[in-house]
C-alpha cells in the first residue's frame, strides 16, 4: 500500500503544452498510478527506489478541472528527509514556473504552505463559528493532532493555523488554559 510522504497541491488551468512541461519536468511516465489515495485523479507516475530500497512513487493528479496534486508515496519505510526535502522543492519550482497557485504543502515546512480558510463575510457562517469542538481541550500540544499537524511541525507552521483558529468566534468558547498557552506560543513566534 502507498502511503504520502508529501503532496502539494495548487491550483489553476493547464494547456495541454504545460501539462506536458509538468509531466516531463518530473520524469512521470504517462500512466496513471493505480494505487493509494487519491489514484482515481492520477494522470501520470514514475516509480524508483529510494536511500533504504524502499519504493517511491512521484504522481500527478488532476482534482476536478484546475486542482493540481503533485505527490511523493512510500510503500515501506518513509523516505528519508533528505529525499521529501528535494521533491518539496521540485513541486514548488514547478507549481511557481507553471504560474499555478499553491494551495497547501502537507506536511507543511513554512507559513505560505499552509492552508487556511478564508476570511469569510461578517453574516457567513464558518465551521467553528457554531461551537468549540474541543471543550475538553487545555493543552496546547494536543490542539495540534485536530489541526492536522504533527507535534514536531515547524513553528511558523503552528502560528499560521493556531491563528487561523483564534480569529473564529468559537475560540472564545475553548478552555481558558488553552486561550493563555495559545497567547503564549504566538508571542514566542
Amino acid at each position: 500500500m502507498l502511503w504520502p510522504a508529501l503532496v502539494a497541491h495548487s491550483h489553476g488551468e493547464l494547456t495541454p503544452d504545460q501539462t506536458r512541461l509538468l509531466l516531463t519536468t518530473l520524469q512521470l511516465e504517462d500512466t496513471p498510478r493505480a494505487e493509494g489515495p487519491g489514484a482515481a485523479g492520477s494522470i501520470a507516475h514514475r516509480s524508483f527506489a529510494g536511500d533504504s530500497g524502499t519504493r517511491l512513487v512521484v504522481d500527478v493528479a488532476r482534482i476536478g478541472d484546475d486542482i493540481w496534486a503533485l505527490g511523493l508515496f512510500f510503500d515501506g519505510e518513509p523516505p528519508s528527509k533528505n529525499i521529501v526535502e528535494h521533491h518539496r522543492r521540485m513541486f514548488r519550482d514547478v507549481i511557481d514556473r507553471l504560474e499555478l497557485t499553491l494551495i497547501q504543502v502537507e506536511p507543511a515546512a513554512t507559513g505560505d504552505e499552509v492552508s487556511v480558510m478564508p476570511p469569510q463575510p461578517d453574516d457567513a457562517e464558518s465551521p467553528m463559528d457554531a461551537y468549540w469542538p474541543y471543550p475538553d481541550l487545555v493543552d496546547l500540544d494536543d490542539l495540534w493532532l485536530h489541526l492536522r499537524l504533527r507535534k514536531d511541525a515547524p513553528r511558523k507552521v503552528k502560528a499560521v493555523k493556531l491563528r487561523e483558529v483564534m480569529s473564529y468566534p468559537s475560540w472564545a468558547q475553548a478552555h481558558p488554559s488553552l486561550q493563555r498557552q495559545a497567547e503564549e506560543f504566538l508571542t514566542r513566534t
